[in-house]
């Protein structure tokens, strides 16, 4: 191990909870410091979780660390996007082929799993210690536990503490360290639909339902309970925003007239809305993630907006690229460390411009017939070609193999070509009462 022993993780998250536990079983000795109490003795604050939808990338390192038969008792399959129009109709898309889908989980259940893991393997947690100082040259943290400051010393020092990171914040003070964060004009607002009174759900559970309406969306993600997280995303301010939605009244035409067959299932709609915290979505670039003992990881290292949801599988993927580089160079950080930089960099970039993009997919194009037909065609072209043409969604969500950076590009190939095909669609008159293979064949 190189004379490495001695781990100090900041930031009890999902992700820091996962490094702890790939690191703890590699024989390192782990100390995990996290400023708020521990959420599986207090509840957690209502309004800010914004359920988690667990794919491919993020499941593979959770089953590598054993948890997947405990995965398999919390989640909740979604195999498409149910969109329902101003008049409730609803349309299906399949995320994938037969058999593909991605998995709806509760936040503050896979962060208790994690922690409770963590614990079991032997890492050390203490709670109500926030980080105020970080020595990244010495490897010393100075933290704030029970209102005195103390000293801990580790050989390596891992910031894995959010978006606002505190390591982070202490490495930009080094020279030439580059940093930059852009928040999304919308911020979002969590709701909830309750399980039916008997049990059991009031809309399709296996599918994400999104209500998409142009400068604004719903969706709503189901929970093993029966219920749906239900998150509004809206601009700030604006004719149509959170600012001018400011009494009870104003909530409920702006809800009857945009998501009217949403409105009759919302609960605690009135209460919720002026209750629960409106929050702000940022995207955050930063580099270098390495400096001295100190390396940065997941949010930490490179925040997105969630509308590719990615964000967690993203930073679990990070988890798993680091314990494989430790695999292949022998546990030496001096070589591990610049290595995983260097990969995870170009791919967590990568992820962050396919998130913003996928938001105006989501709230813009849904529910549009021809963007339908659109991704119609090009699930058609992976029938047909299955090694040939992947629709980019599949790679990123289906596919780890396929690094975020390889998907985009290759998405970007993609979409010109599309572009062109659906030239050609234009030119089919009266296309939209085609079936697809008729399309295709015209084609």
């Amino acid at each position: 191990m190189k004379n490495i022993k001695n781990i100090a993780v900041v930031g009890a998250g999902l992700v820091g909870s996962l490094v702890s536990i790939f690191l703890v079983k590699r024989g390192y000795s782990v100390t995990l410091f996290e400023r708020r109490p521990d959420l599986r003795k207090k509840s957690i604050s209502a309004g800010k979780s914004i359920n988690l939808a667990l794919s491919n990338r993020g499941w593979l390192p959770l089953a590598q660390v054993g948890l997947e038969n405990q995965l398999l008792d919390m989640v909740v399959p979604m195999h498409g996007r149910i969109m329902h129009d101003v008049e409730a109709n609803l349309t299906f898309q399949p995320y994938g082929r037969e058999g593909e889908y991605i998995n709806s989980i509760s936040r503050g259940g896979l962060n208790a799993l994690l922690m409770t893991t963590a614990e079991d393997n032997g890492v050390k947690i203490h709670f109500d210690s926030p980080c105020t100082k970080i020595d990244d040259e010495n490897g010393i943290i100075k933290f704030i536990e029970n209102e005195e400051e103390r000293e801990f010393v580790a050989d390596r020092i891992i910031g894995s503490d959010g978006a606002f990171s505190v390591v982070r914040s202490h490495l930009q003070k080094n020279d030439r360290f580059n940093y930059s964060q852009h928040y999304v004009p919308h911020g979002y607002k969590e709701l909830s639909i309750s399980a039916k009174p008997a049990g059991g759900f009031k809309i399709d559970e296996n599918a994400l339902h999104i209500w998409p309406r142009g400068e604004y969306m719903l969706i709503a993600l189901p929970n093993k309970d029966g219920s749906f997280t239900v998150t509004l995303f809206l601009p700030f301010e604006g004719e149509k925003s959170f600012e001018s939605l400011n009494t009870v009244s104003a909530v409920r035409e702006f809800f009857g007239k945009t998501f009217p067959d949403a409105l009759p299932i919302i609960n605690q709609l009135d209460e919720d809305f002026f209750t629960n915290p409106t929050s702000s979505l940022v995207t955050v670039k930063c580099e270098p993630w390495v400096h001295g003992k100190s390396v940065l990881i997941g949010d930490a290292a490179h925040a997105i907006v969630p509308f590719y949801g990615q964000g967690m599988n993203c930073g679990f993927e990070d988890c798993r690229v680091l314990n494989d580089l430790l695999d292949k160079h022998g546990d030496n950080w001096d070589e591990v460390l610049p290595k995983y930089q260097e990969s995870r960099k170009v791919d967590a970039d990568a992820i962050a411009d396919l998130a913003l993009q996928n938001f105006v997919e989501m709230r813009d194009k849904v529910a549009s017939t021809r963007f339908l037909t659109r991704k119609k065609i090009e699930a058609k072209l992976h029938e047909m070609y299955p090694d040939k043409w992947i629709p980019q969604y599949s790679m990123v969500t289906f596919n780890e193999r396929i690094r975020y950076s390889e998907a985009l590009a290759m998405g970007q190939r993609q979409k010109e070509i599309m572009d062109e095909v659906m030239e050609q669609v234009d030119v089919i008159k009266n296309w939209n009462s085609l079936d697809l293979d008729q399309i295709v064949e015209k084609l």
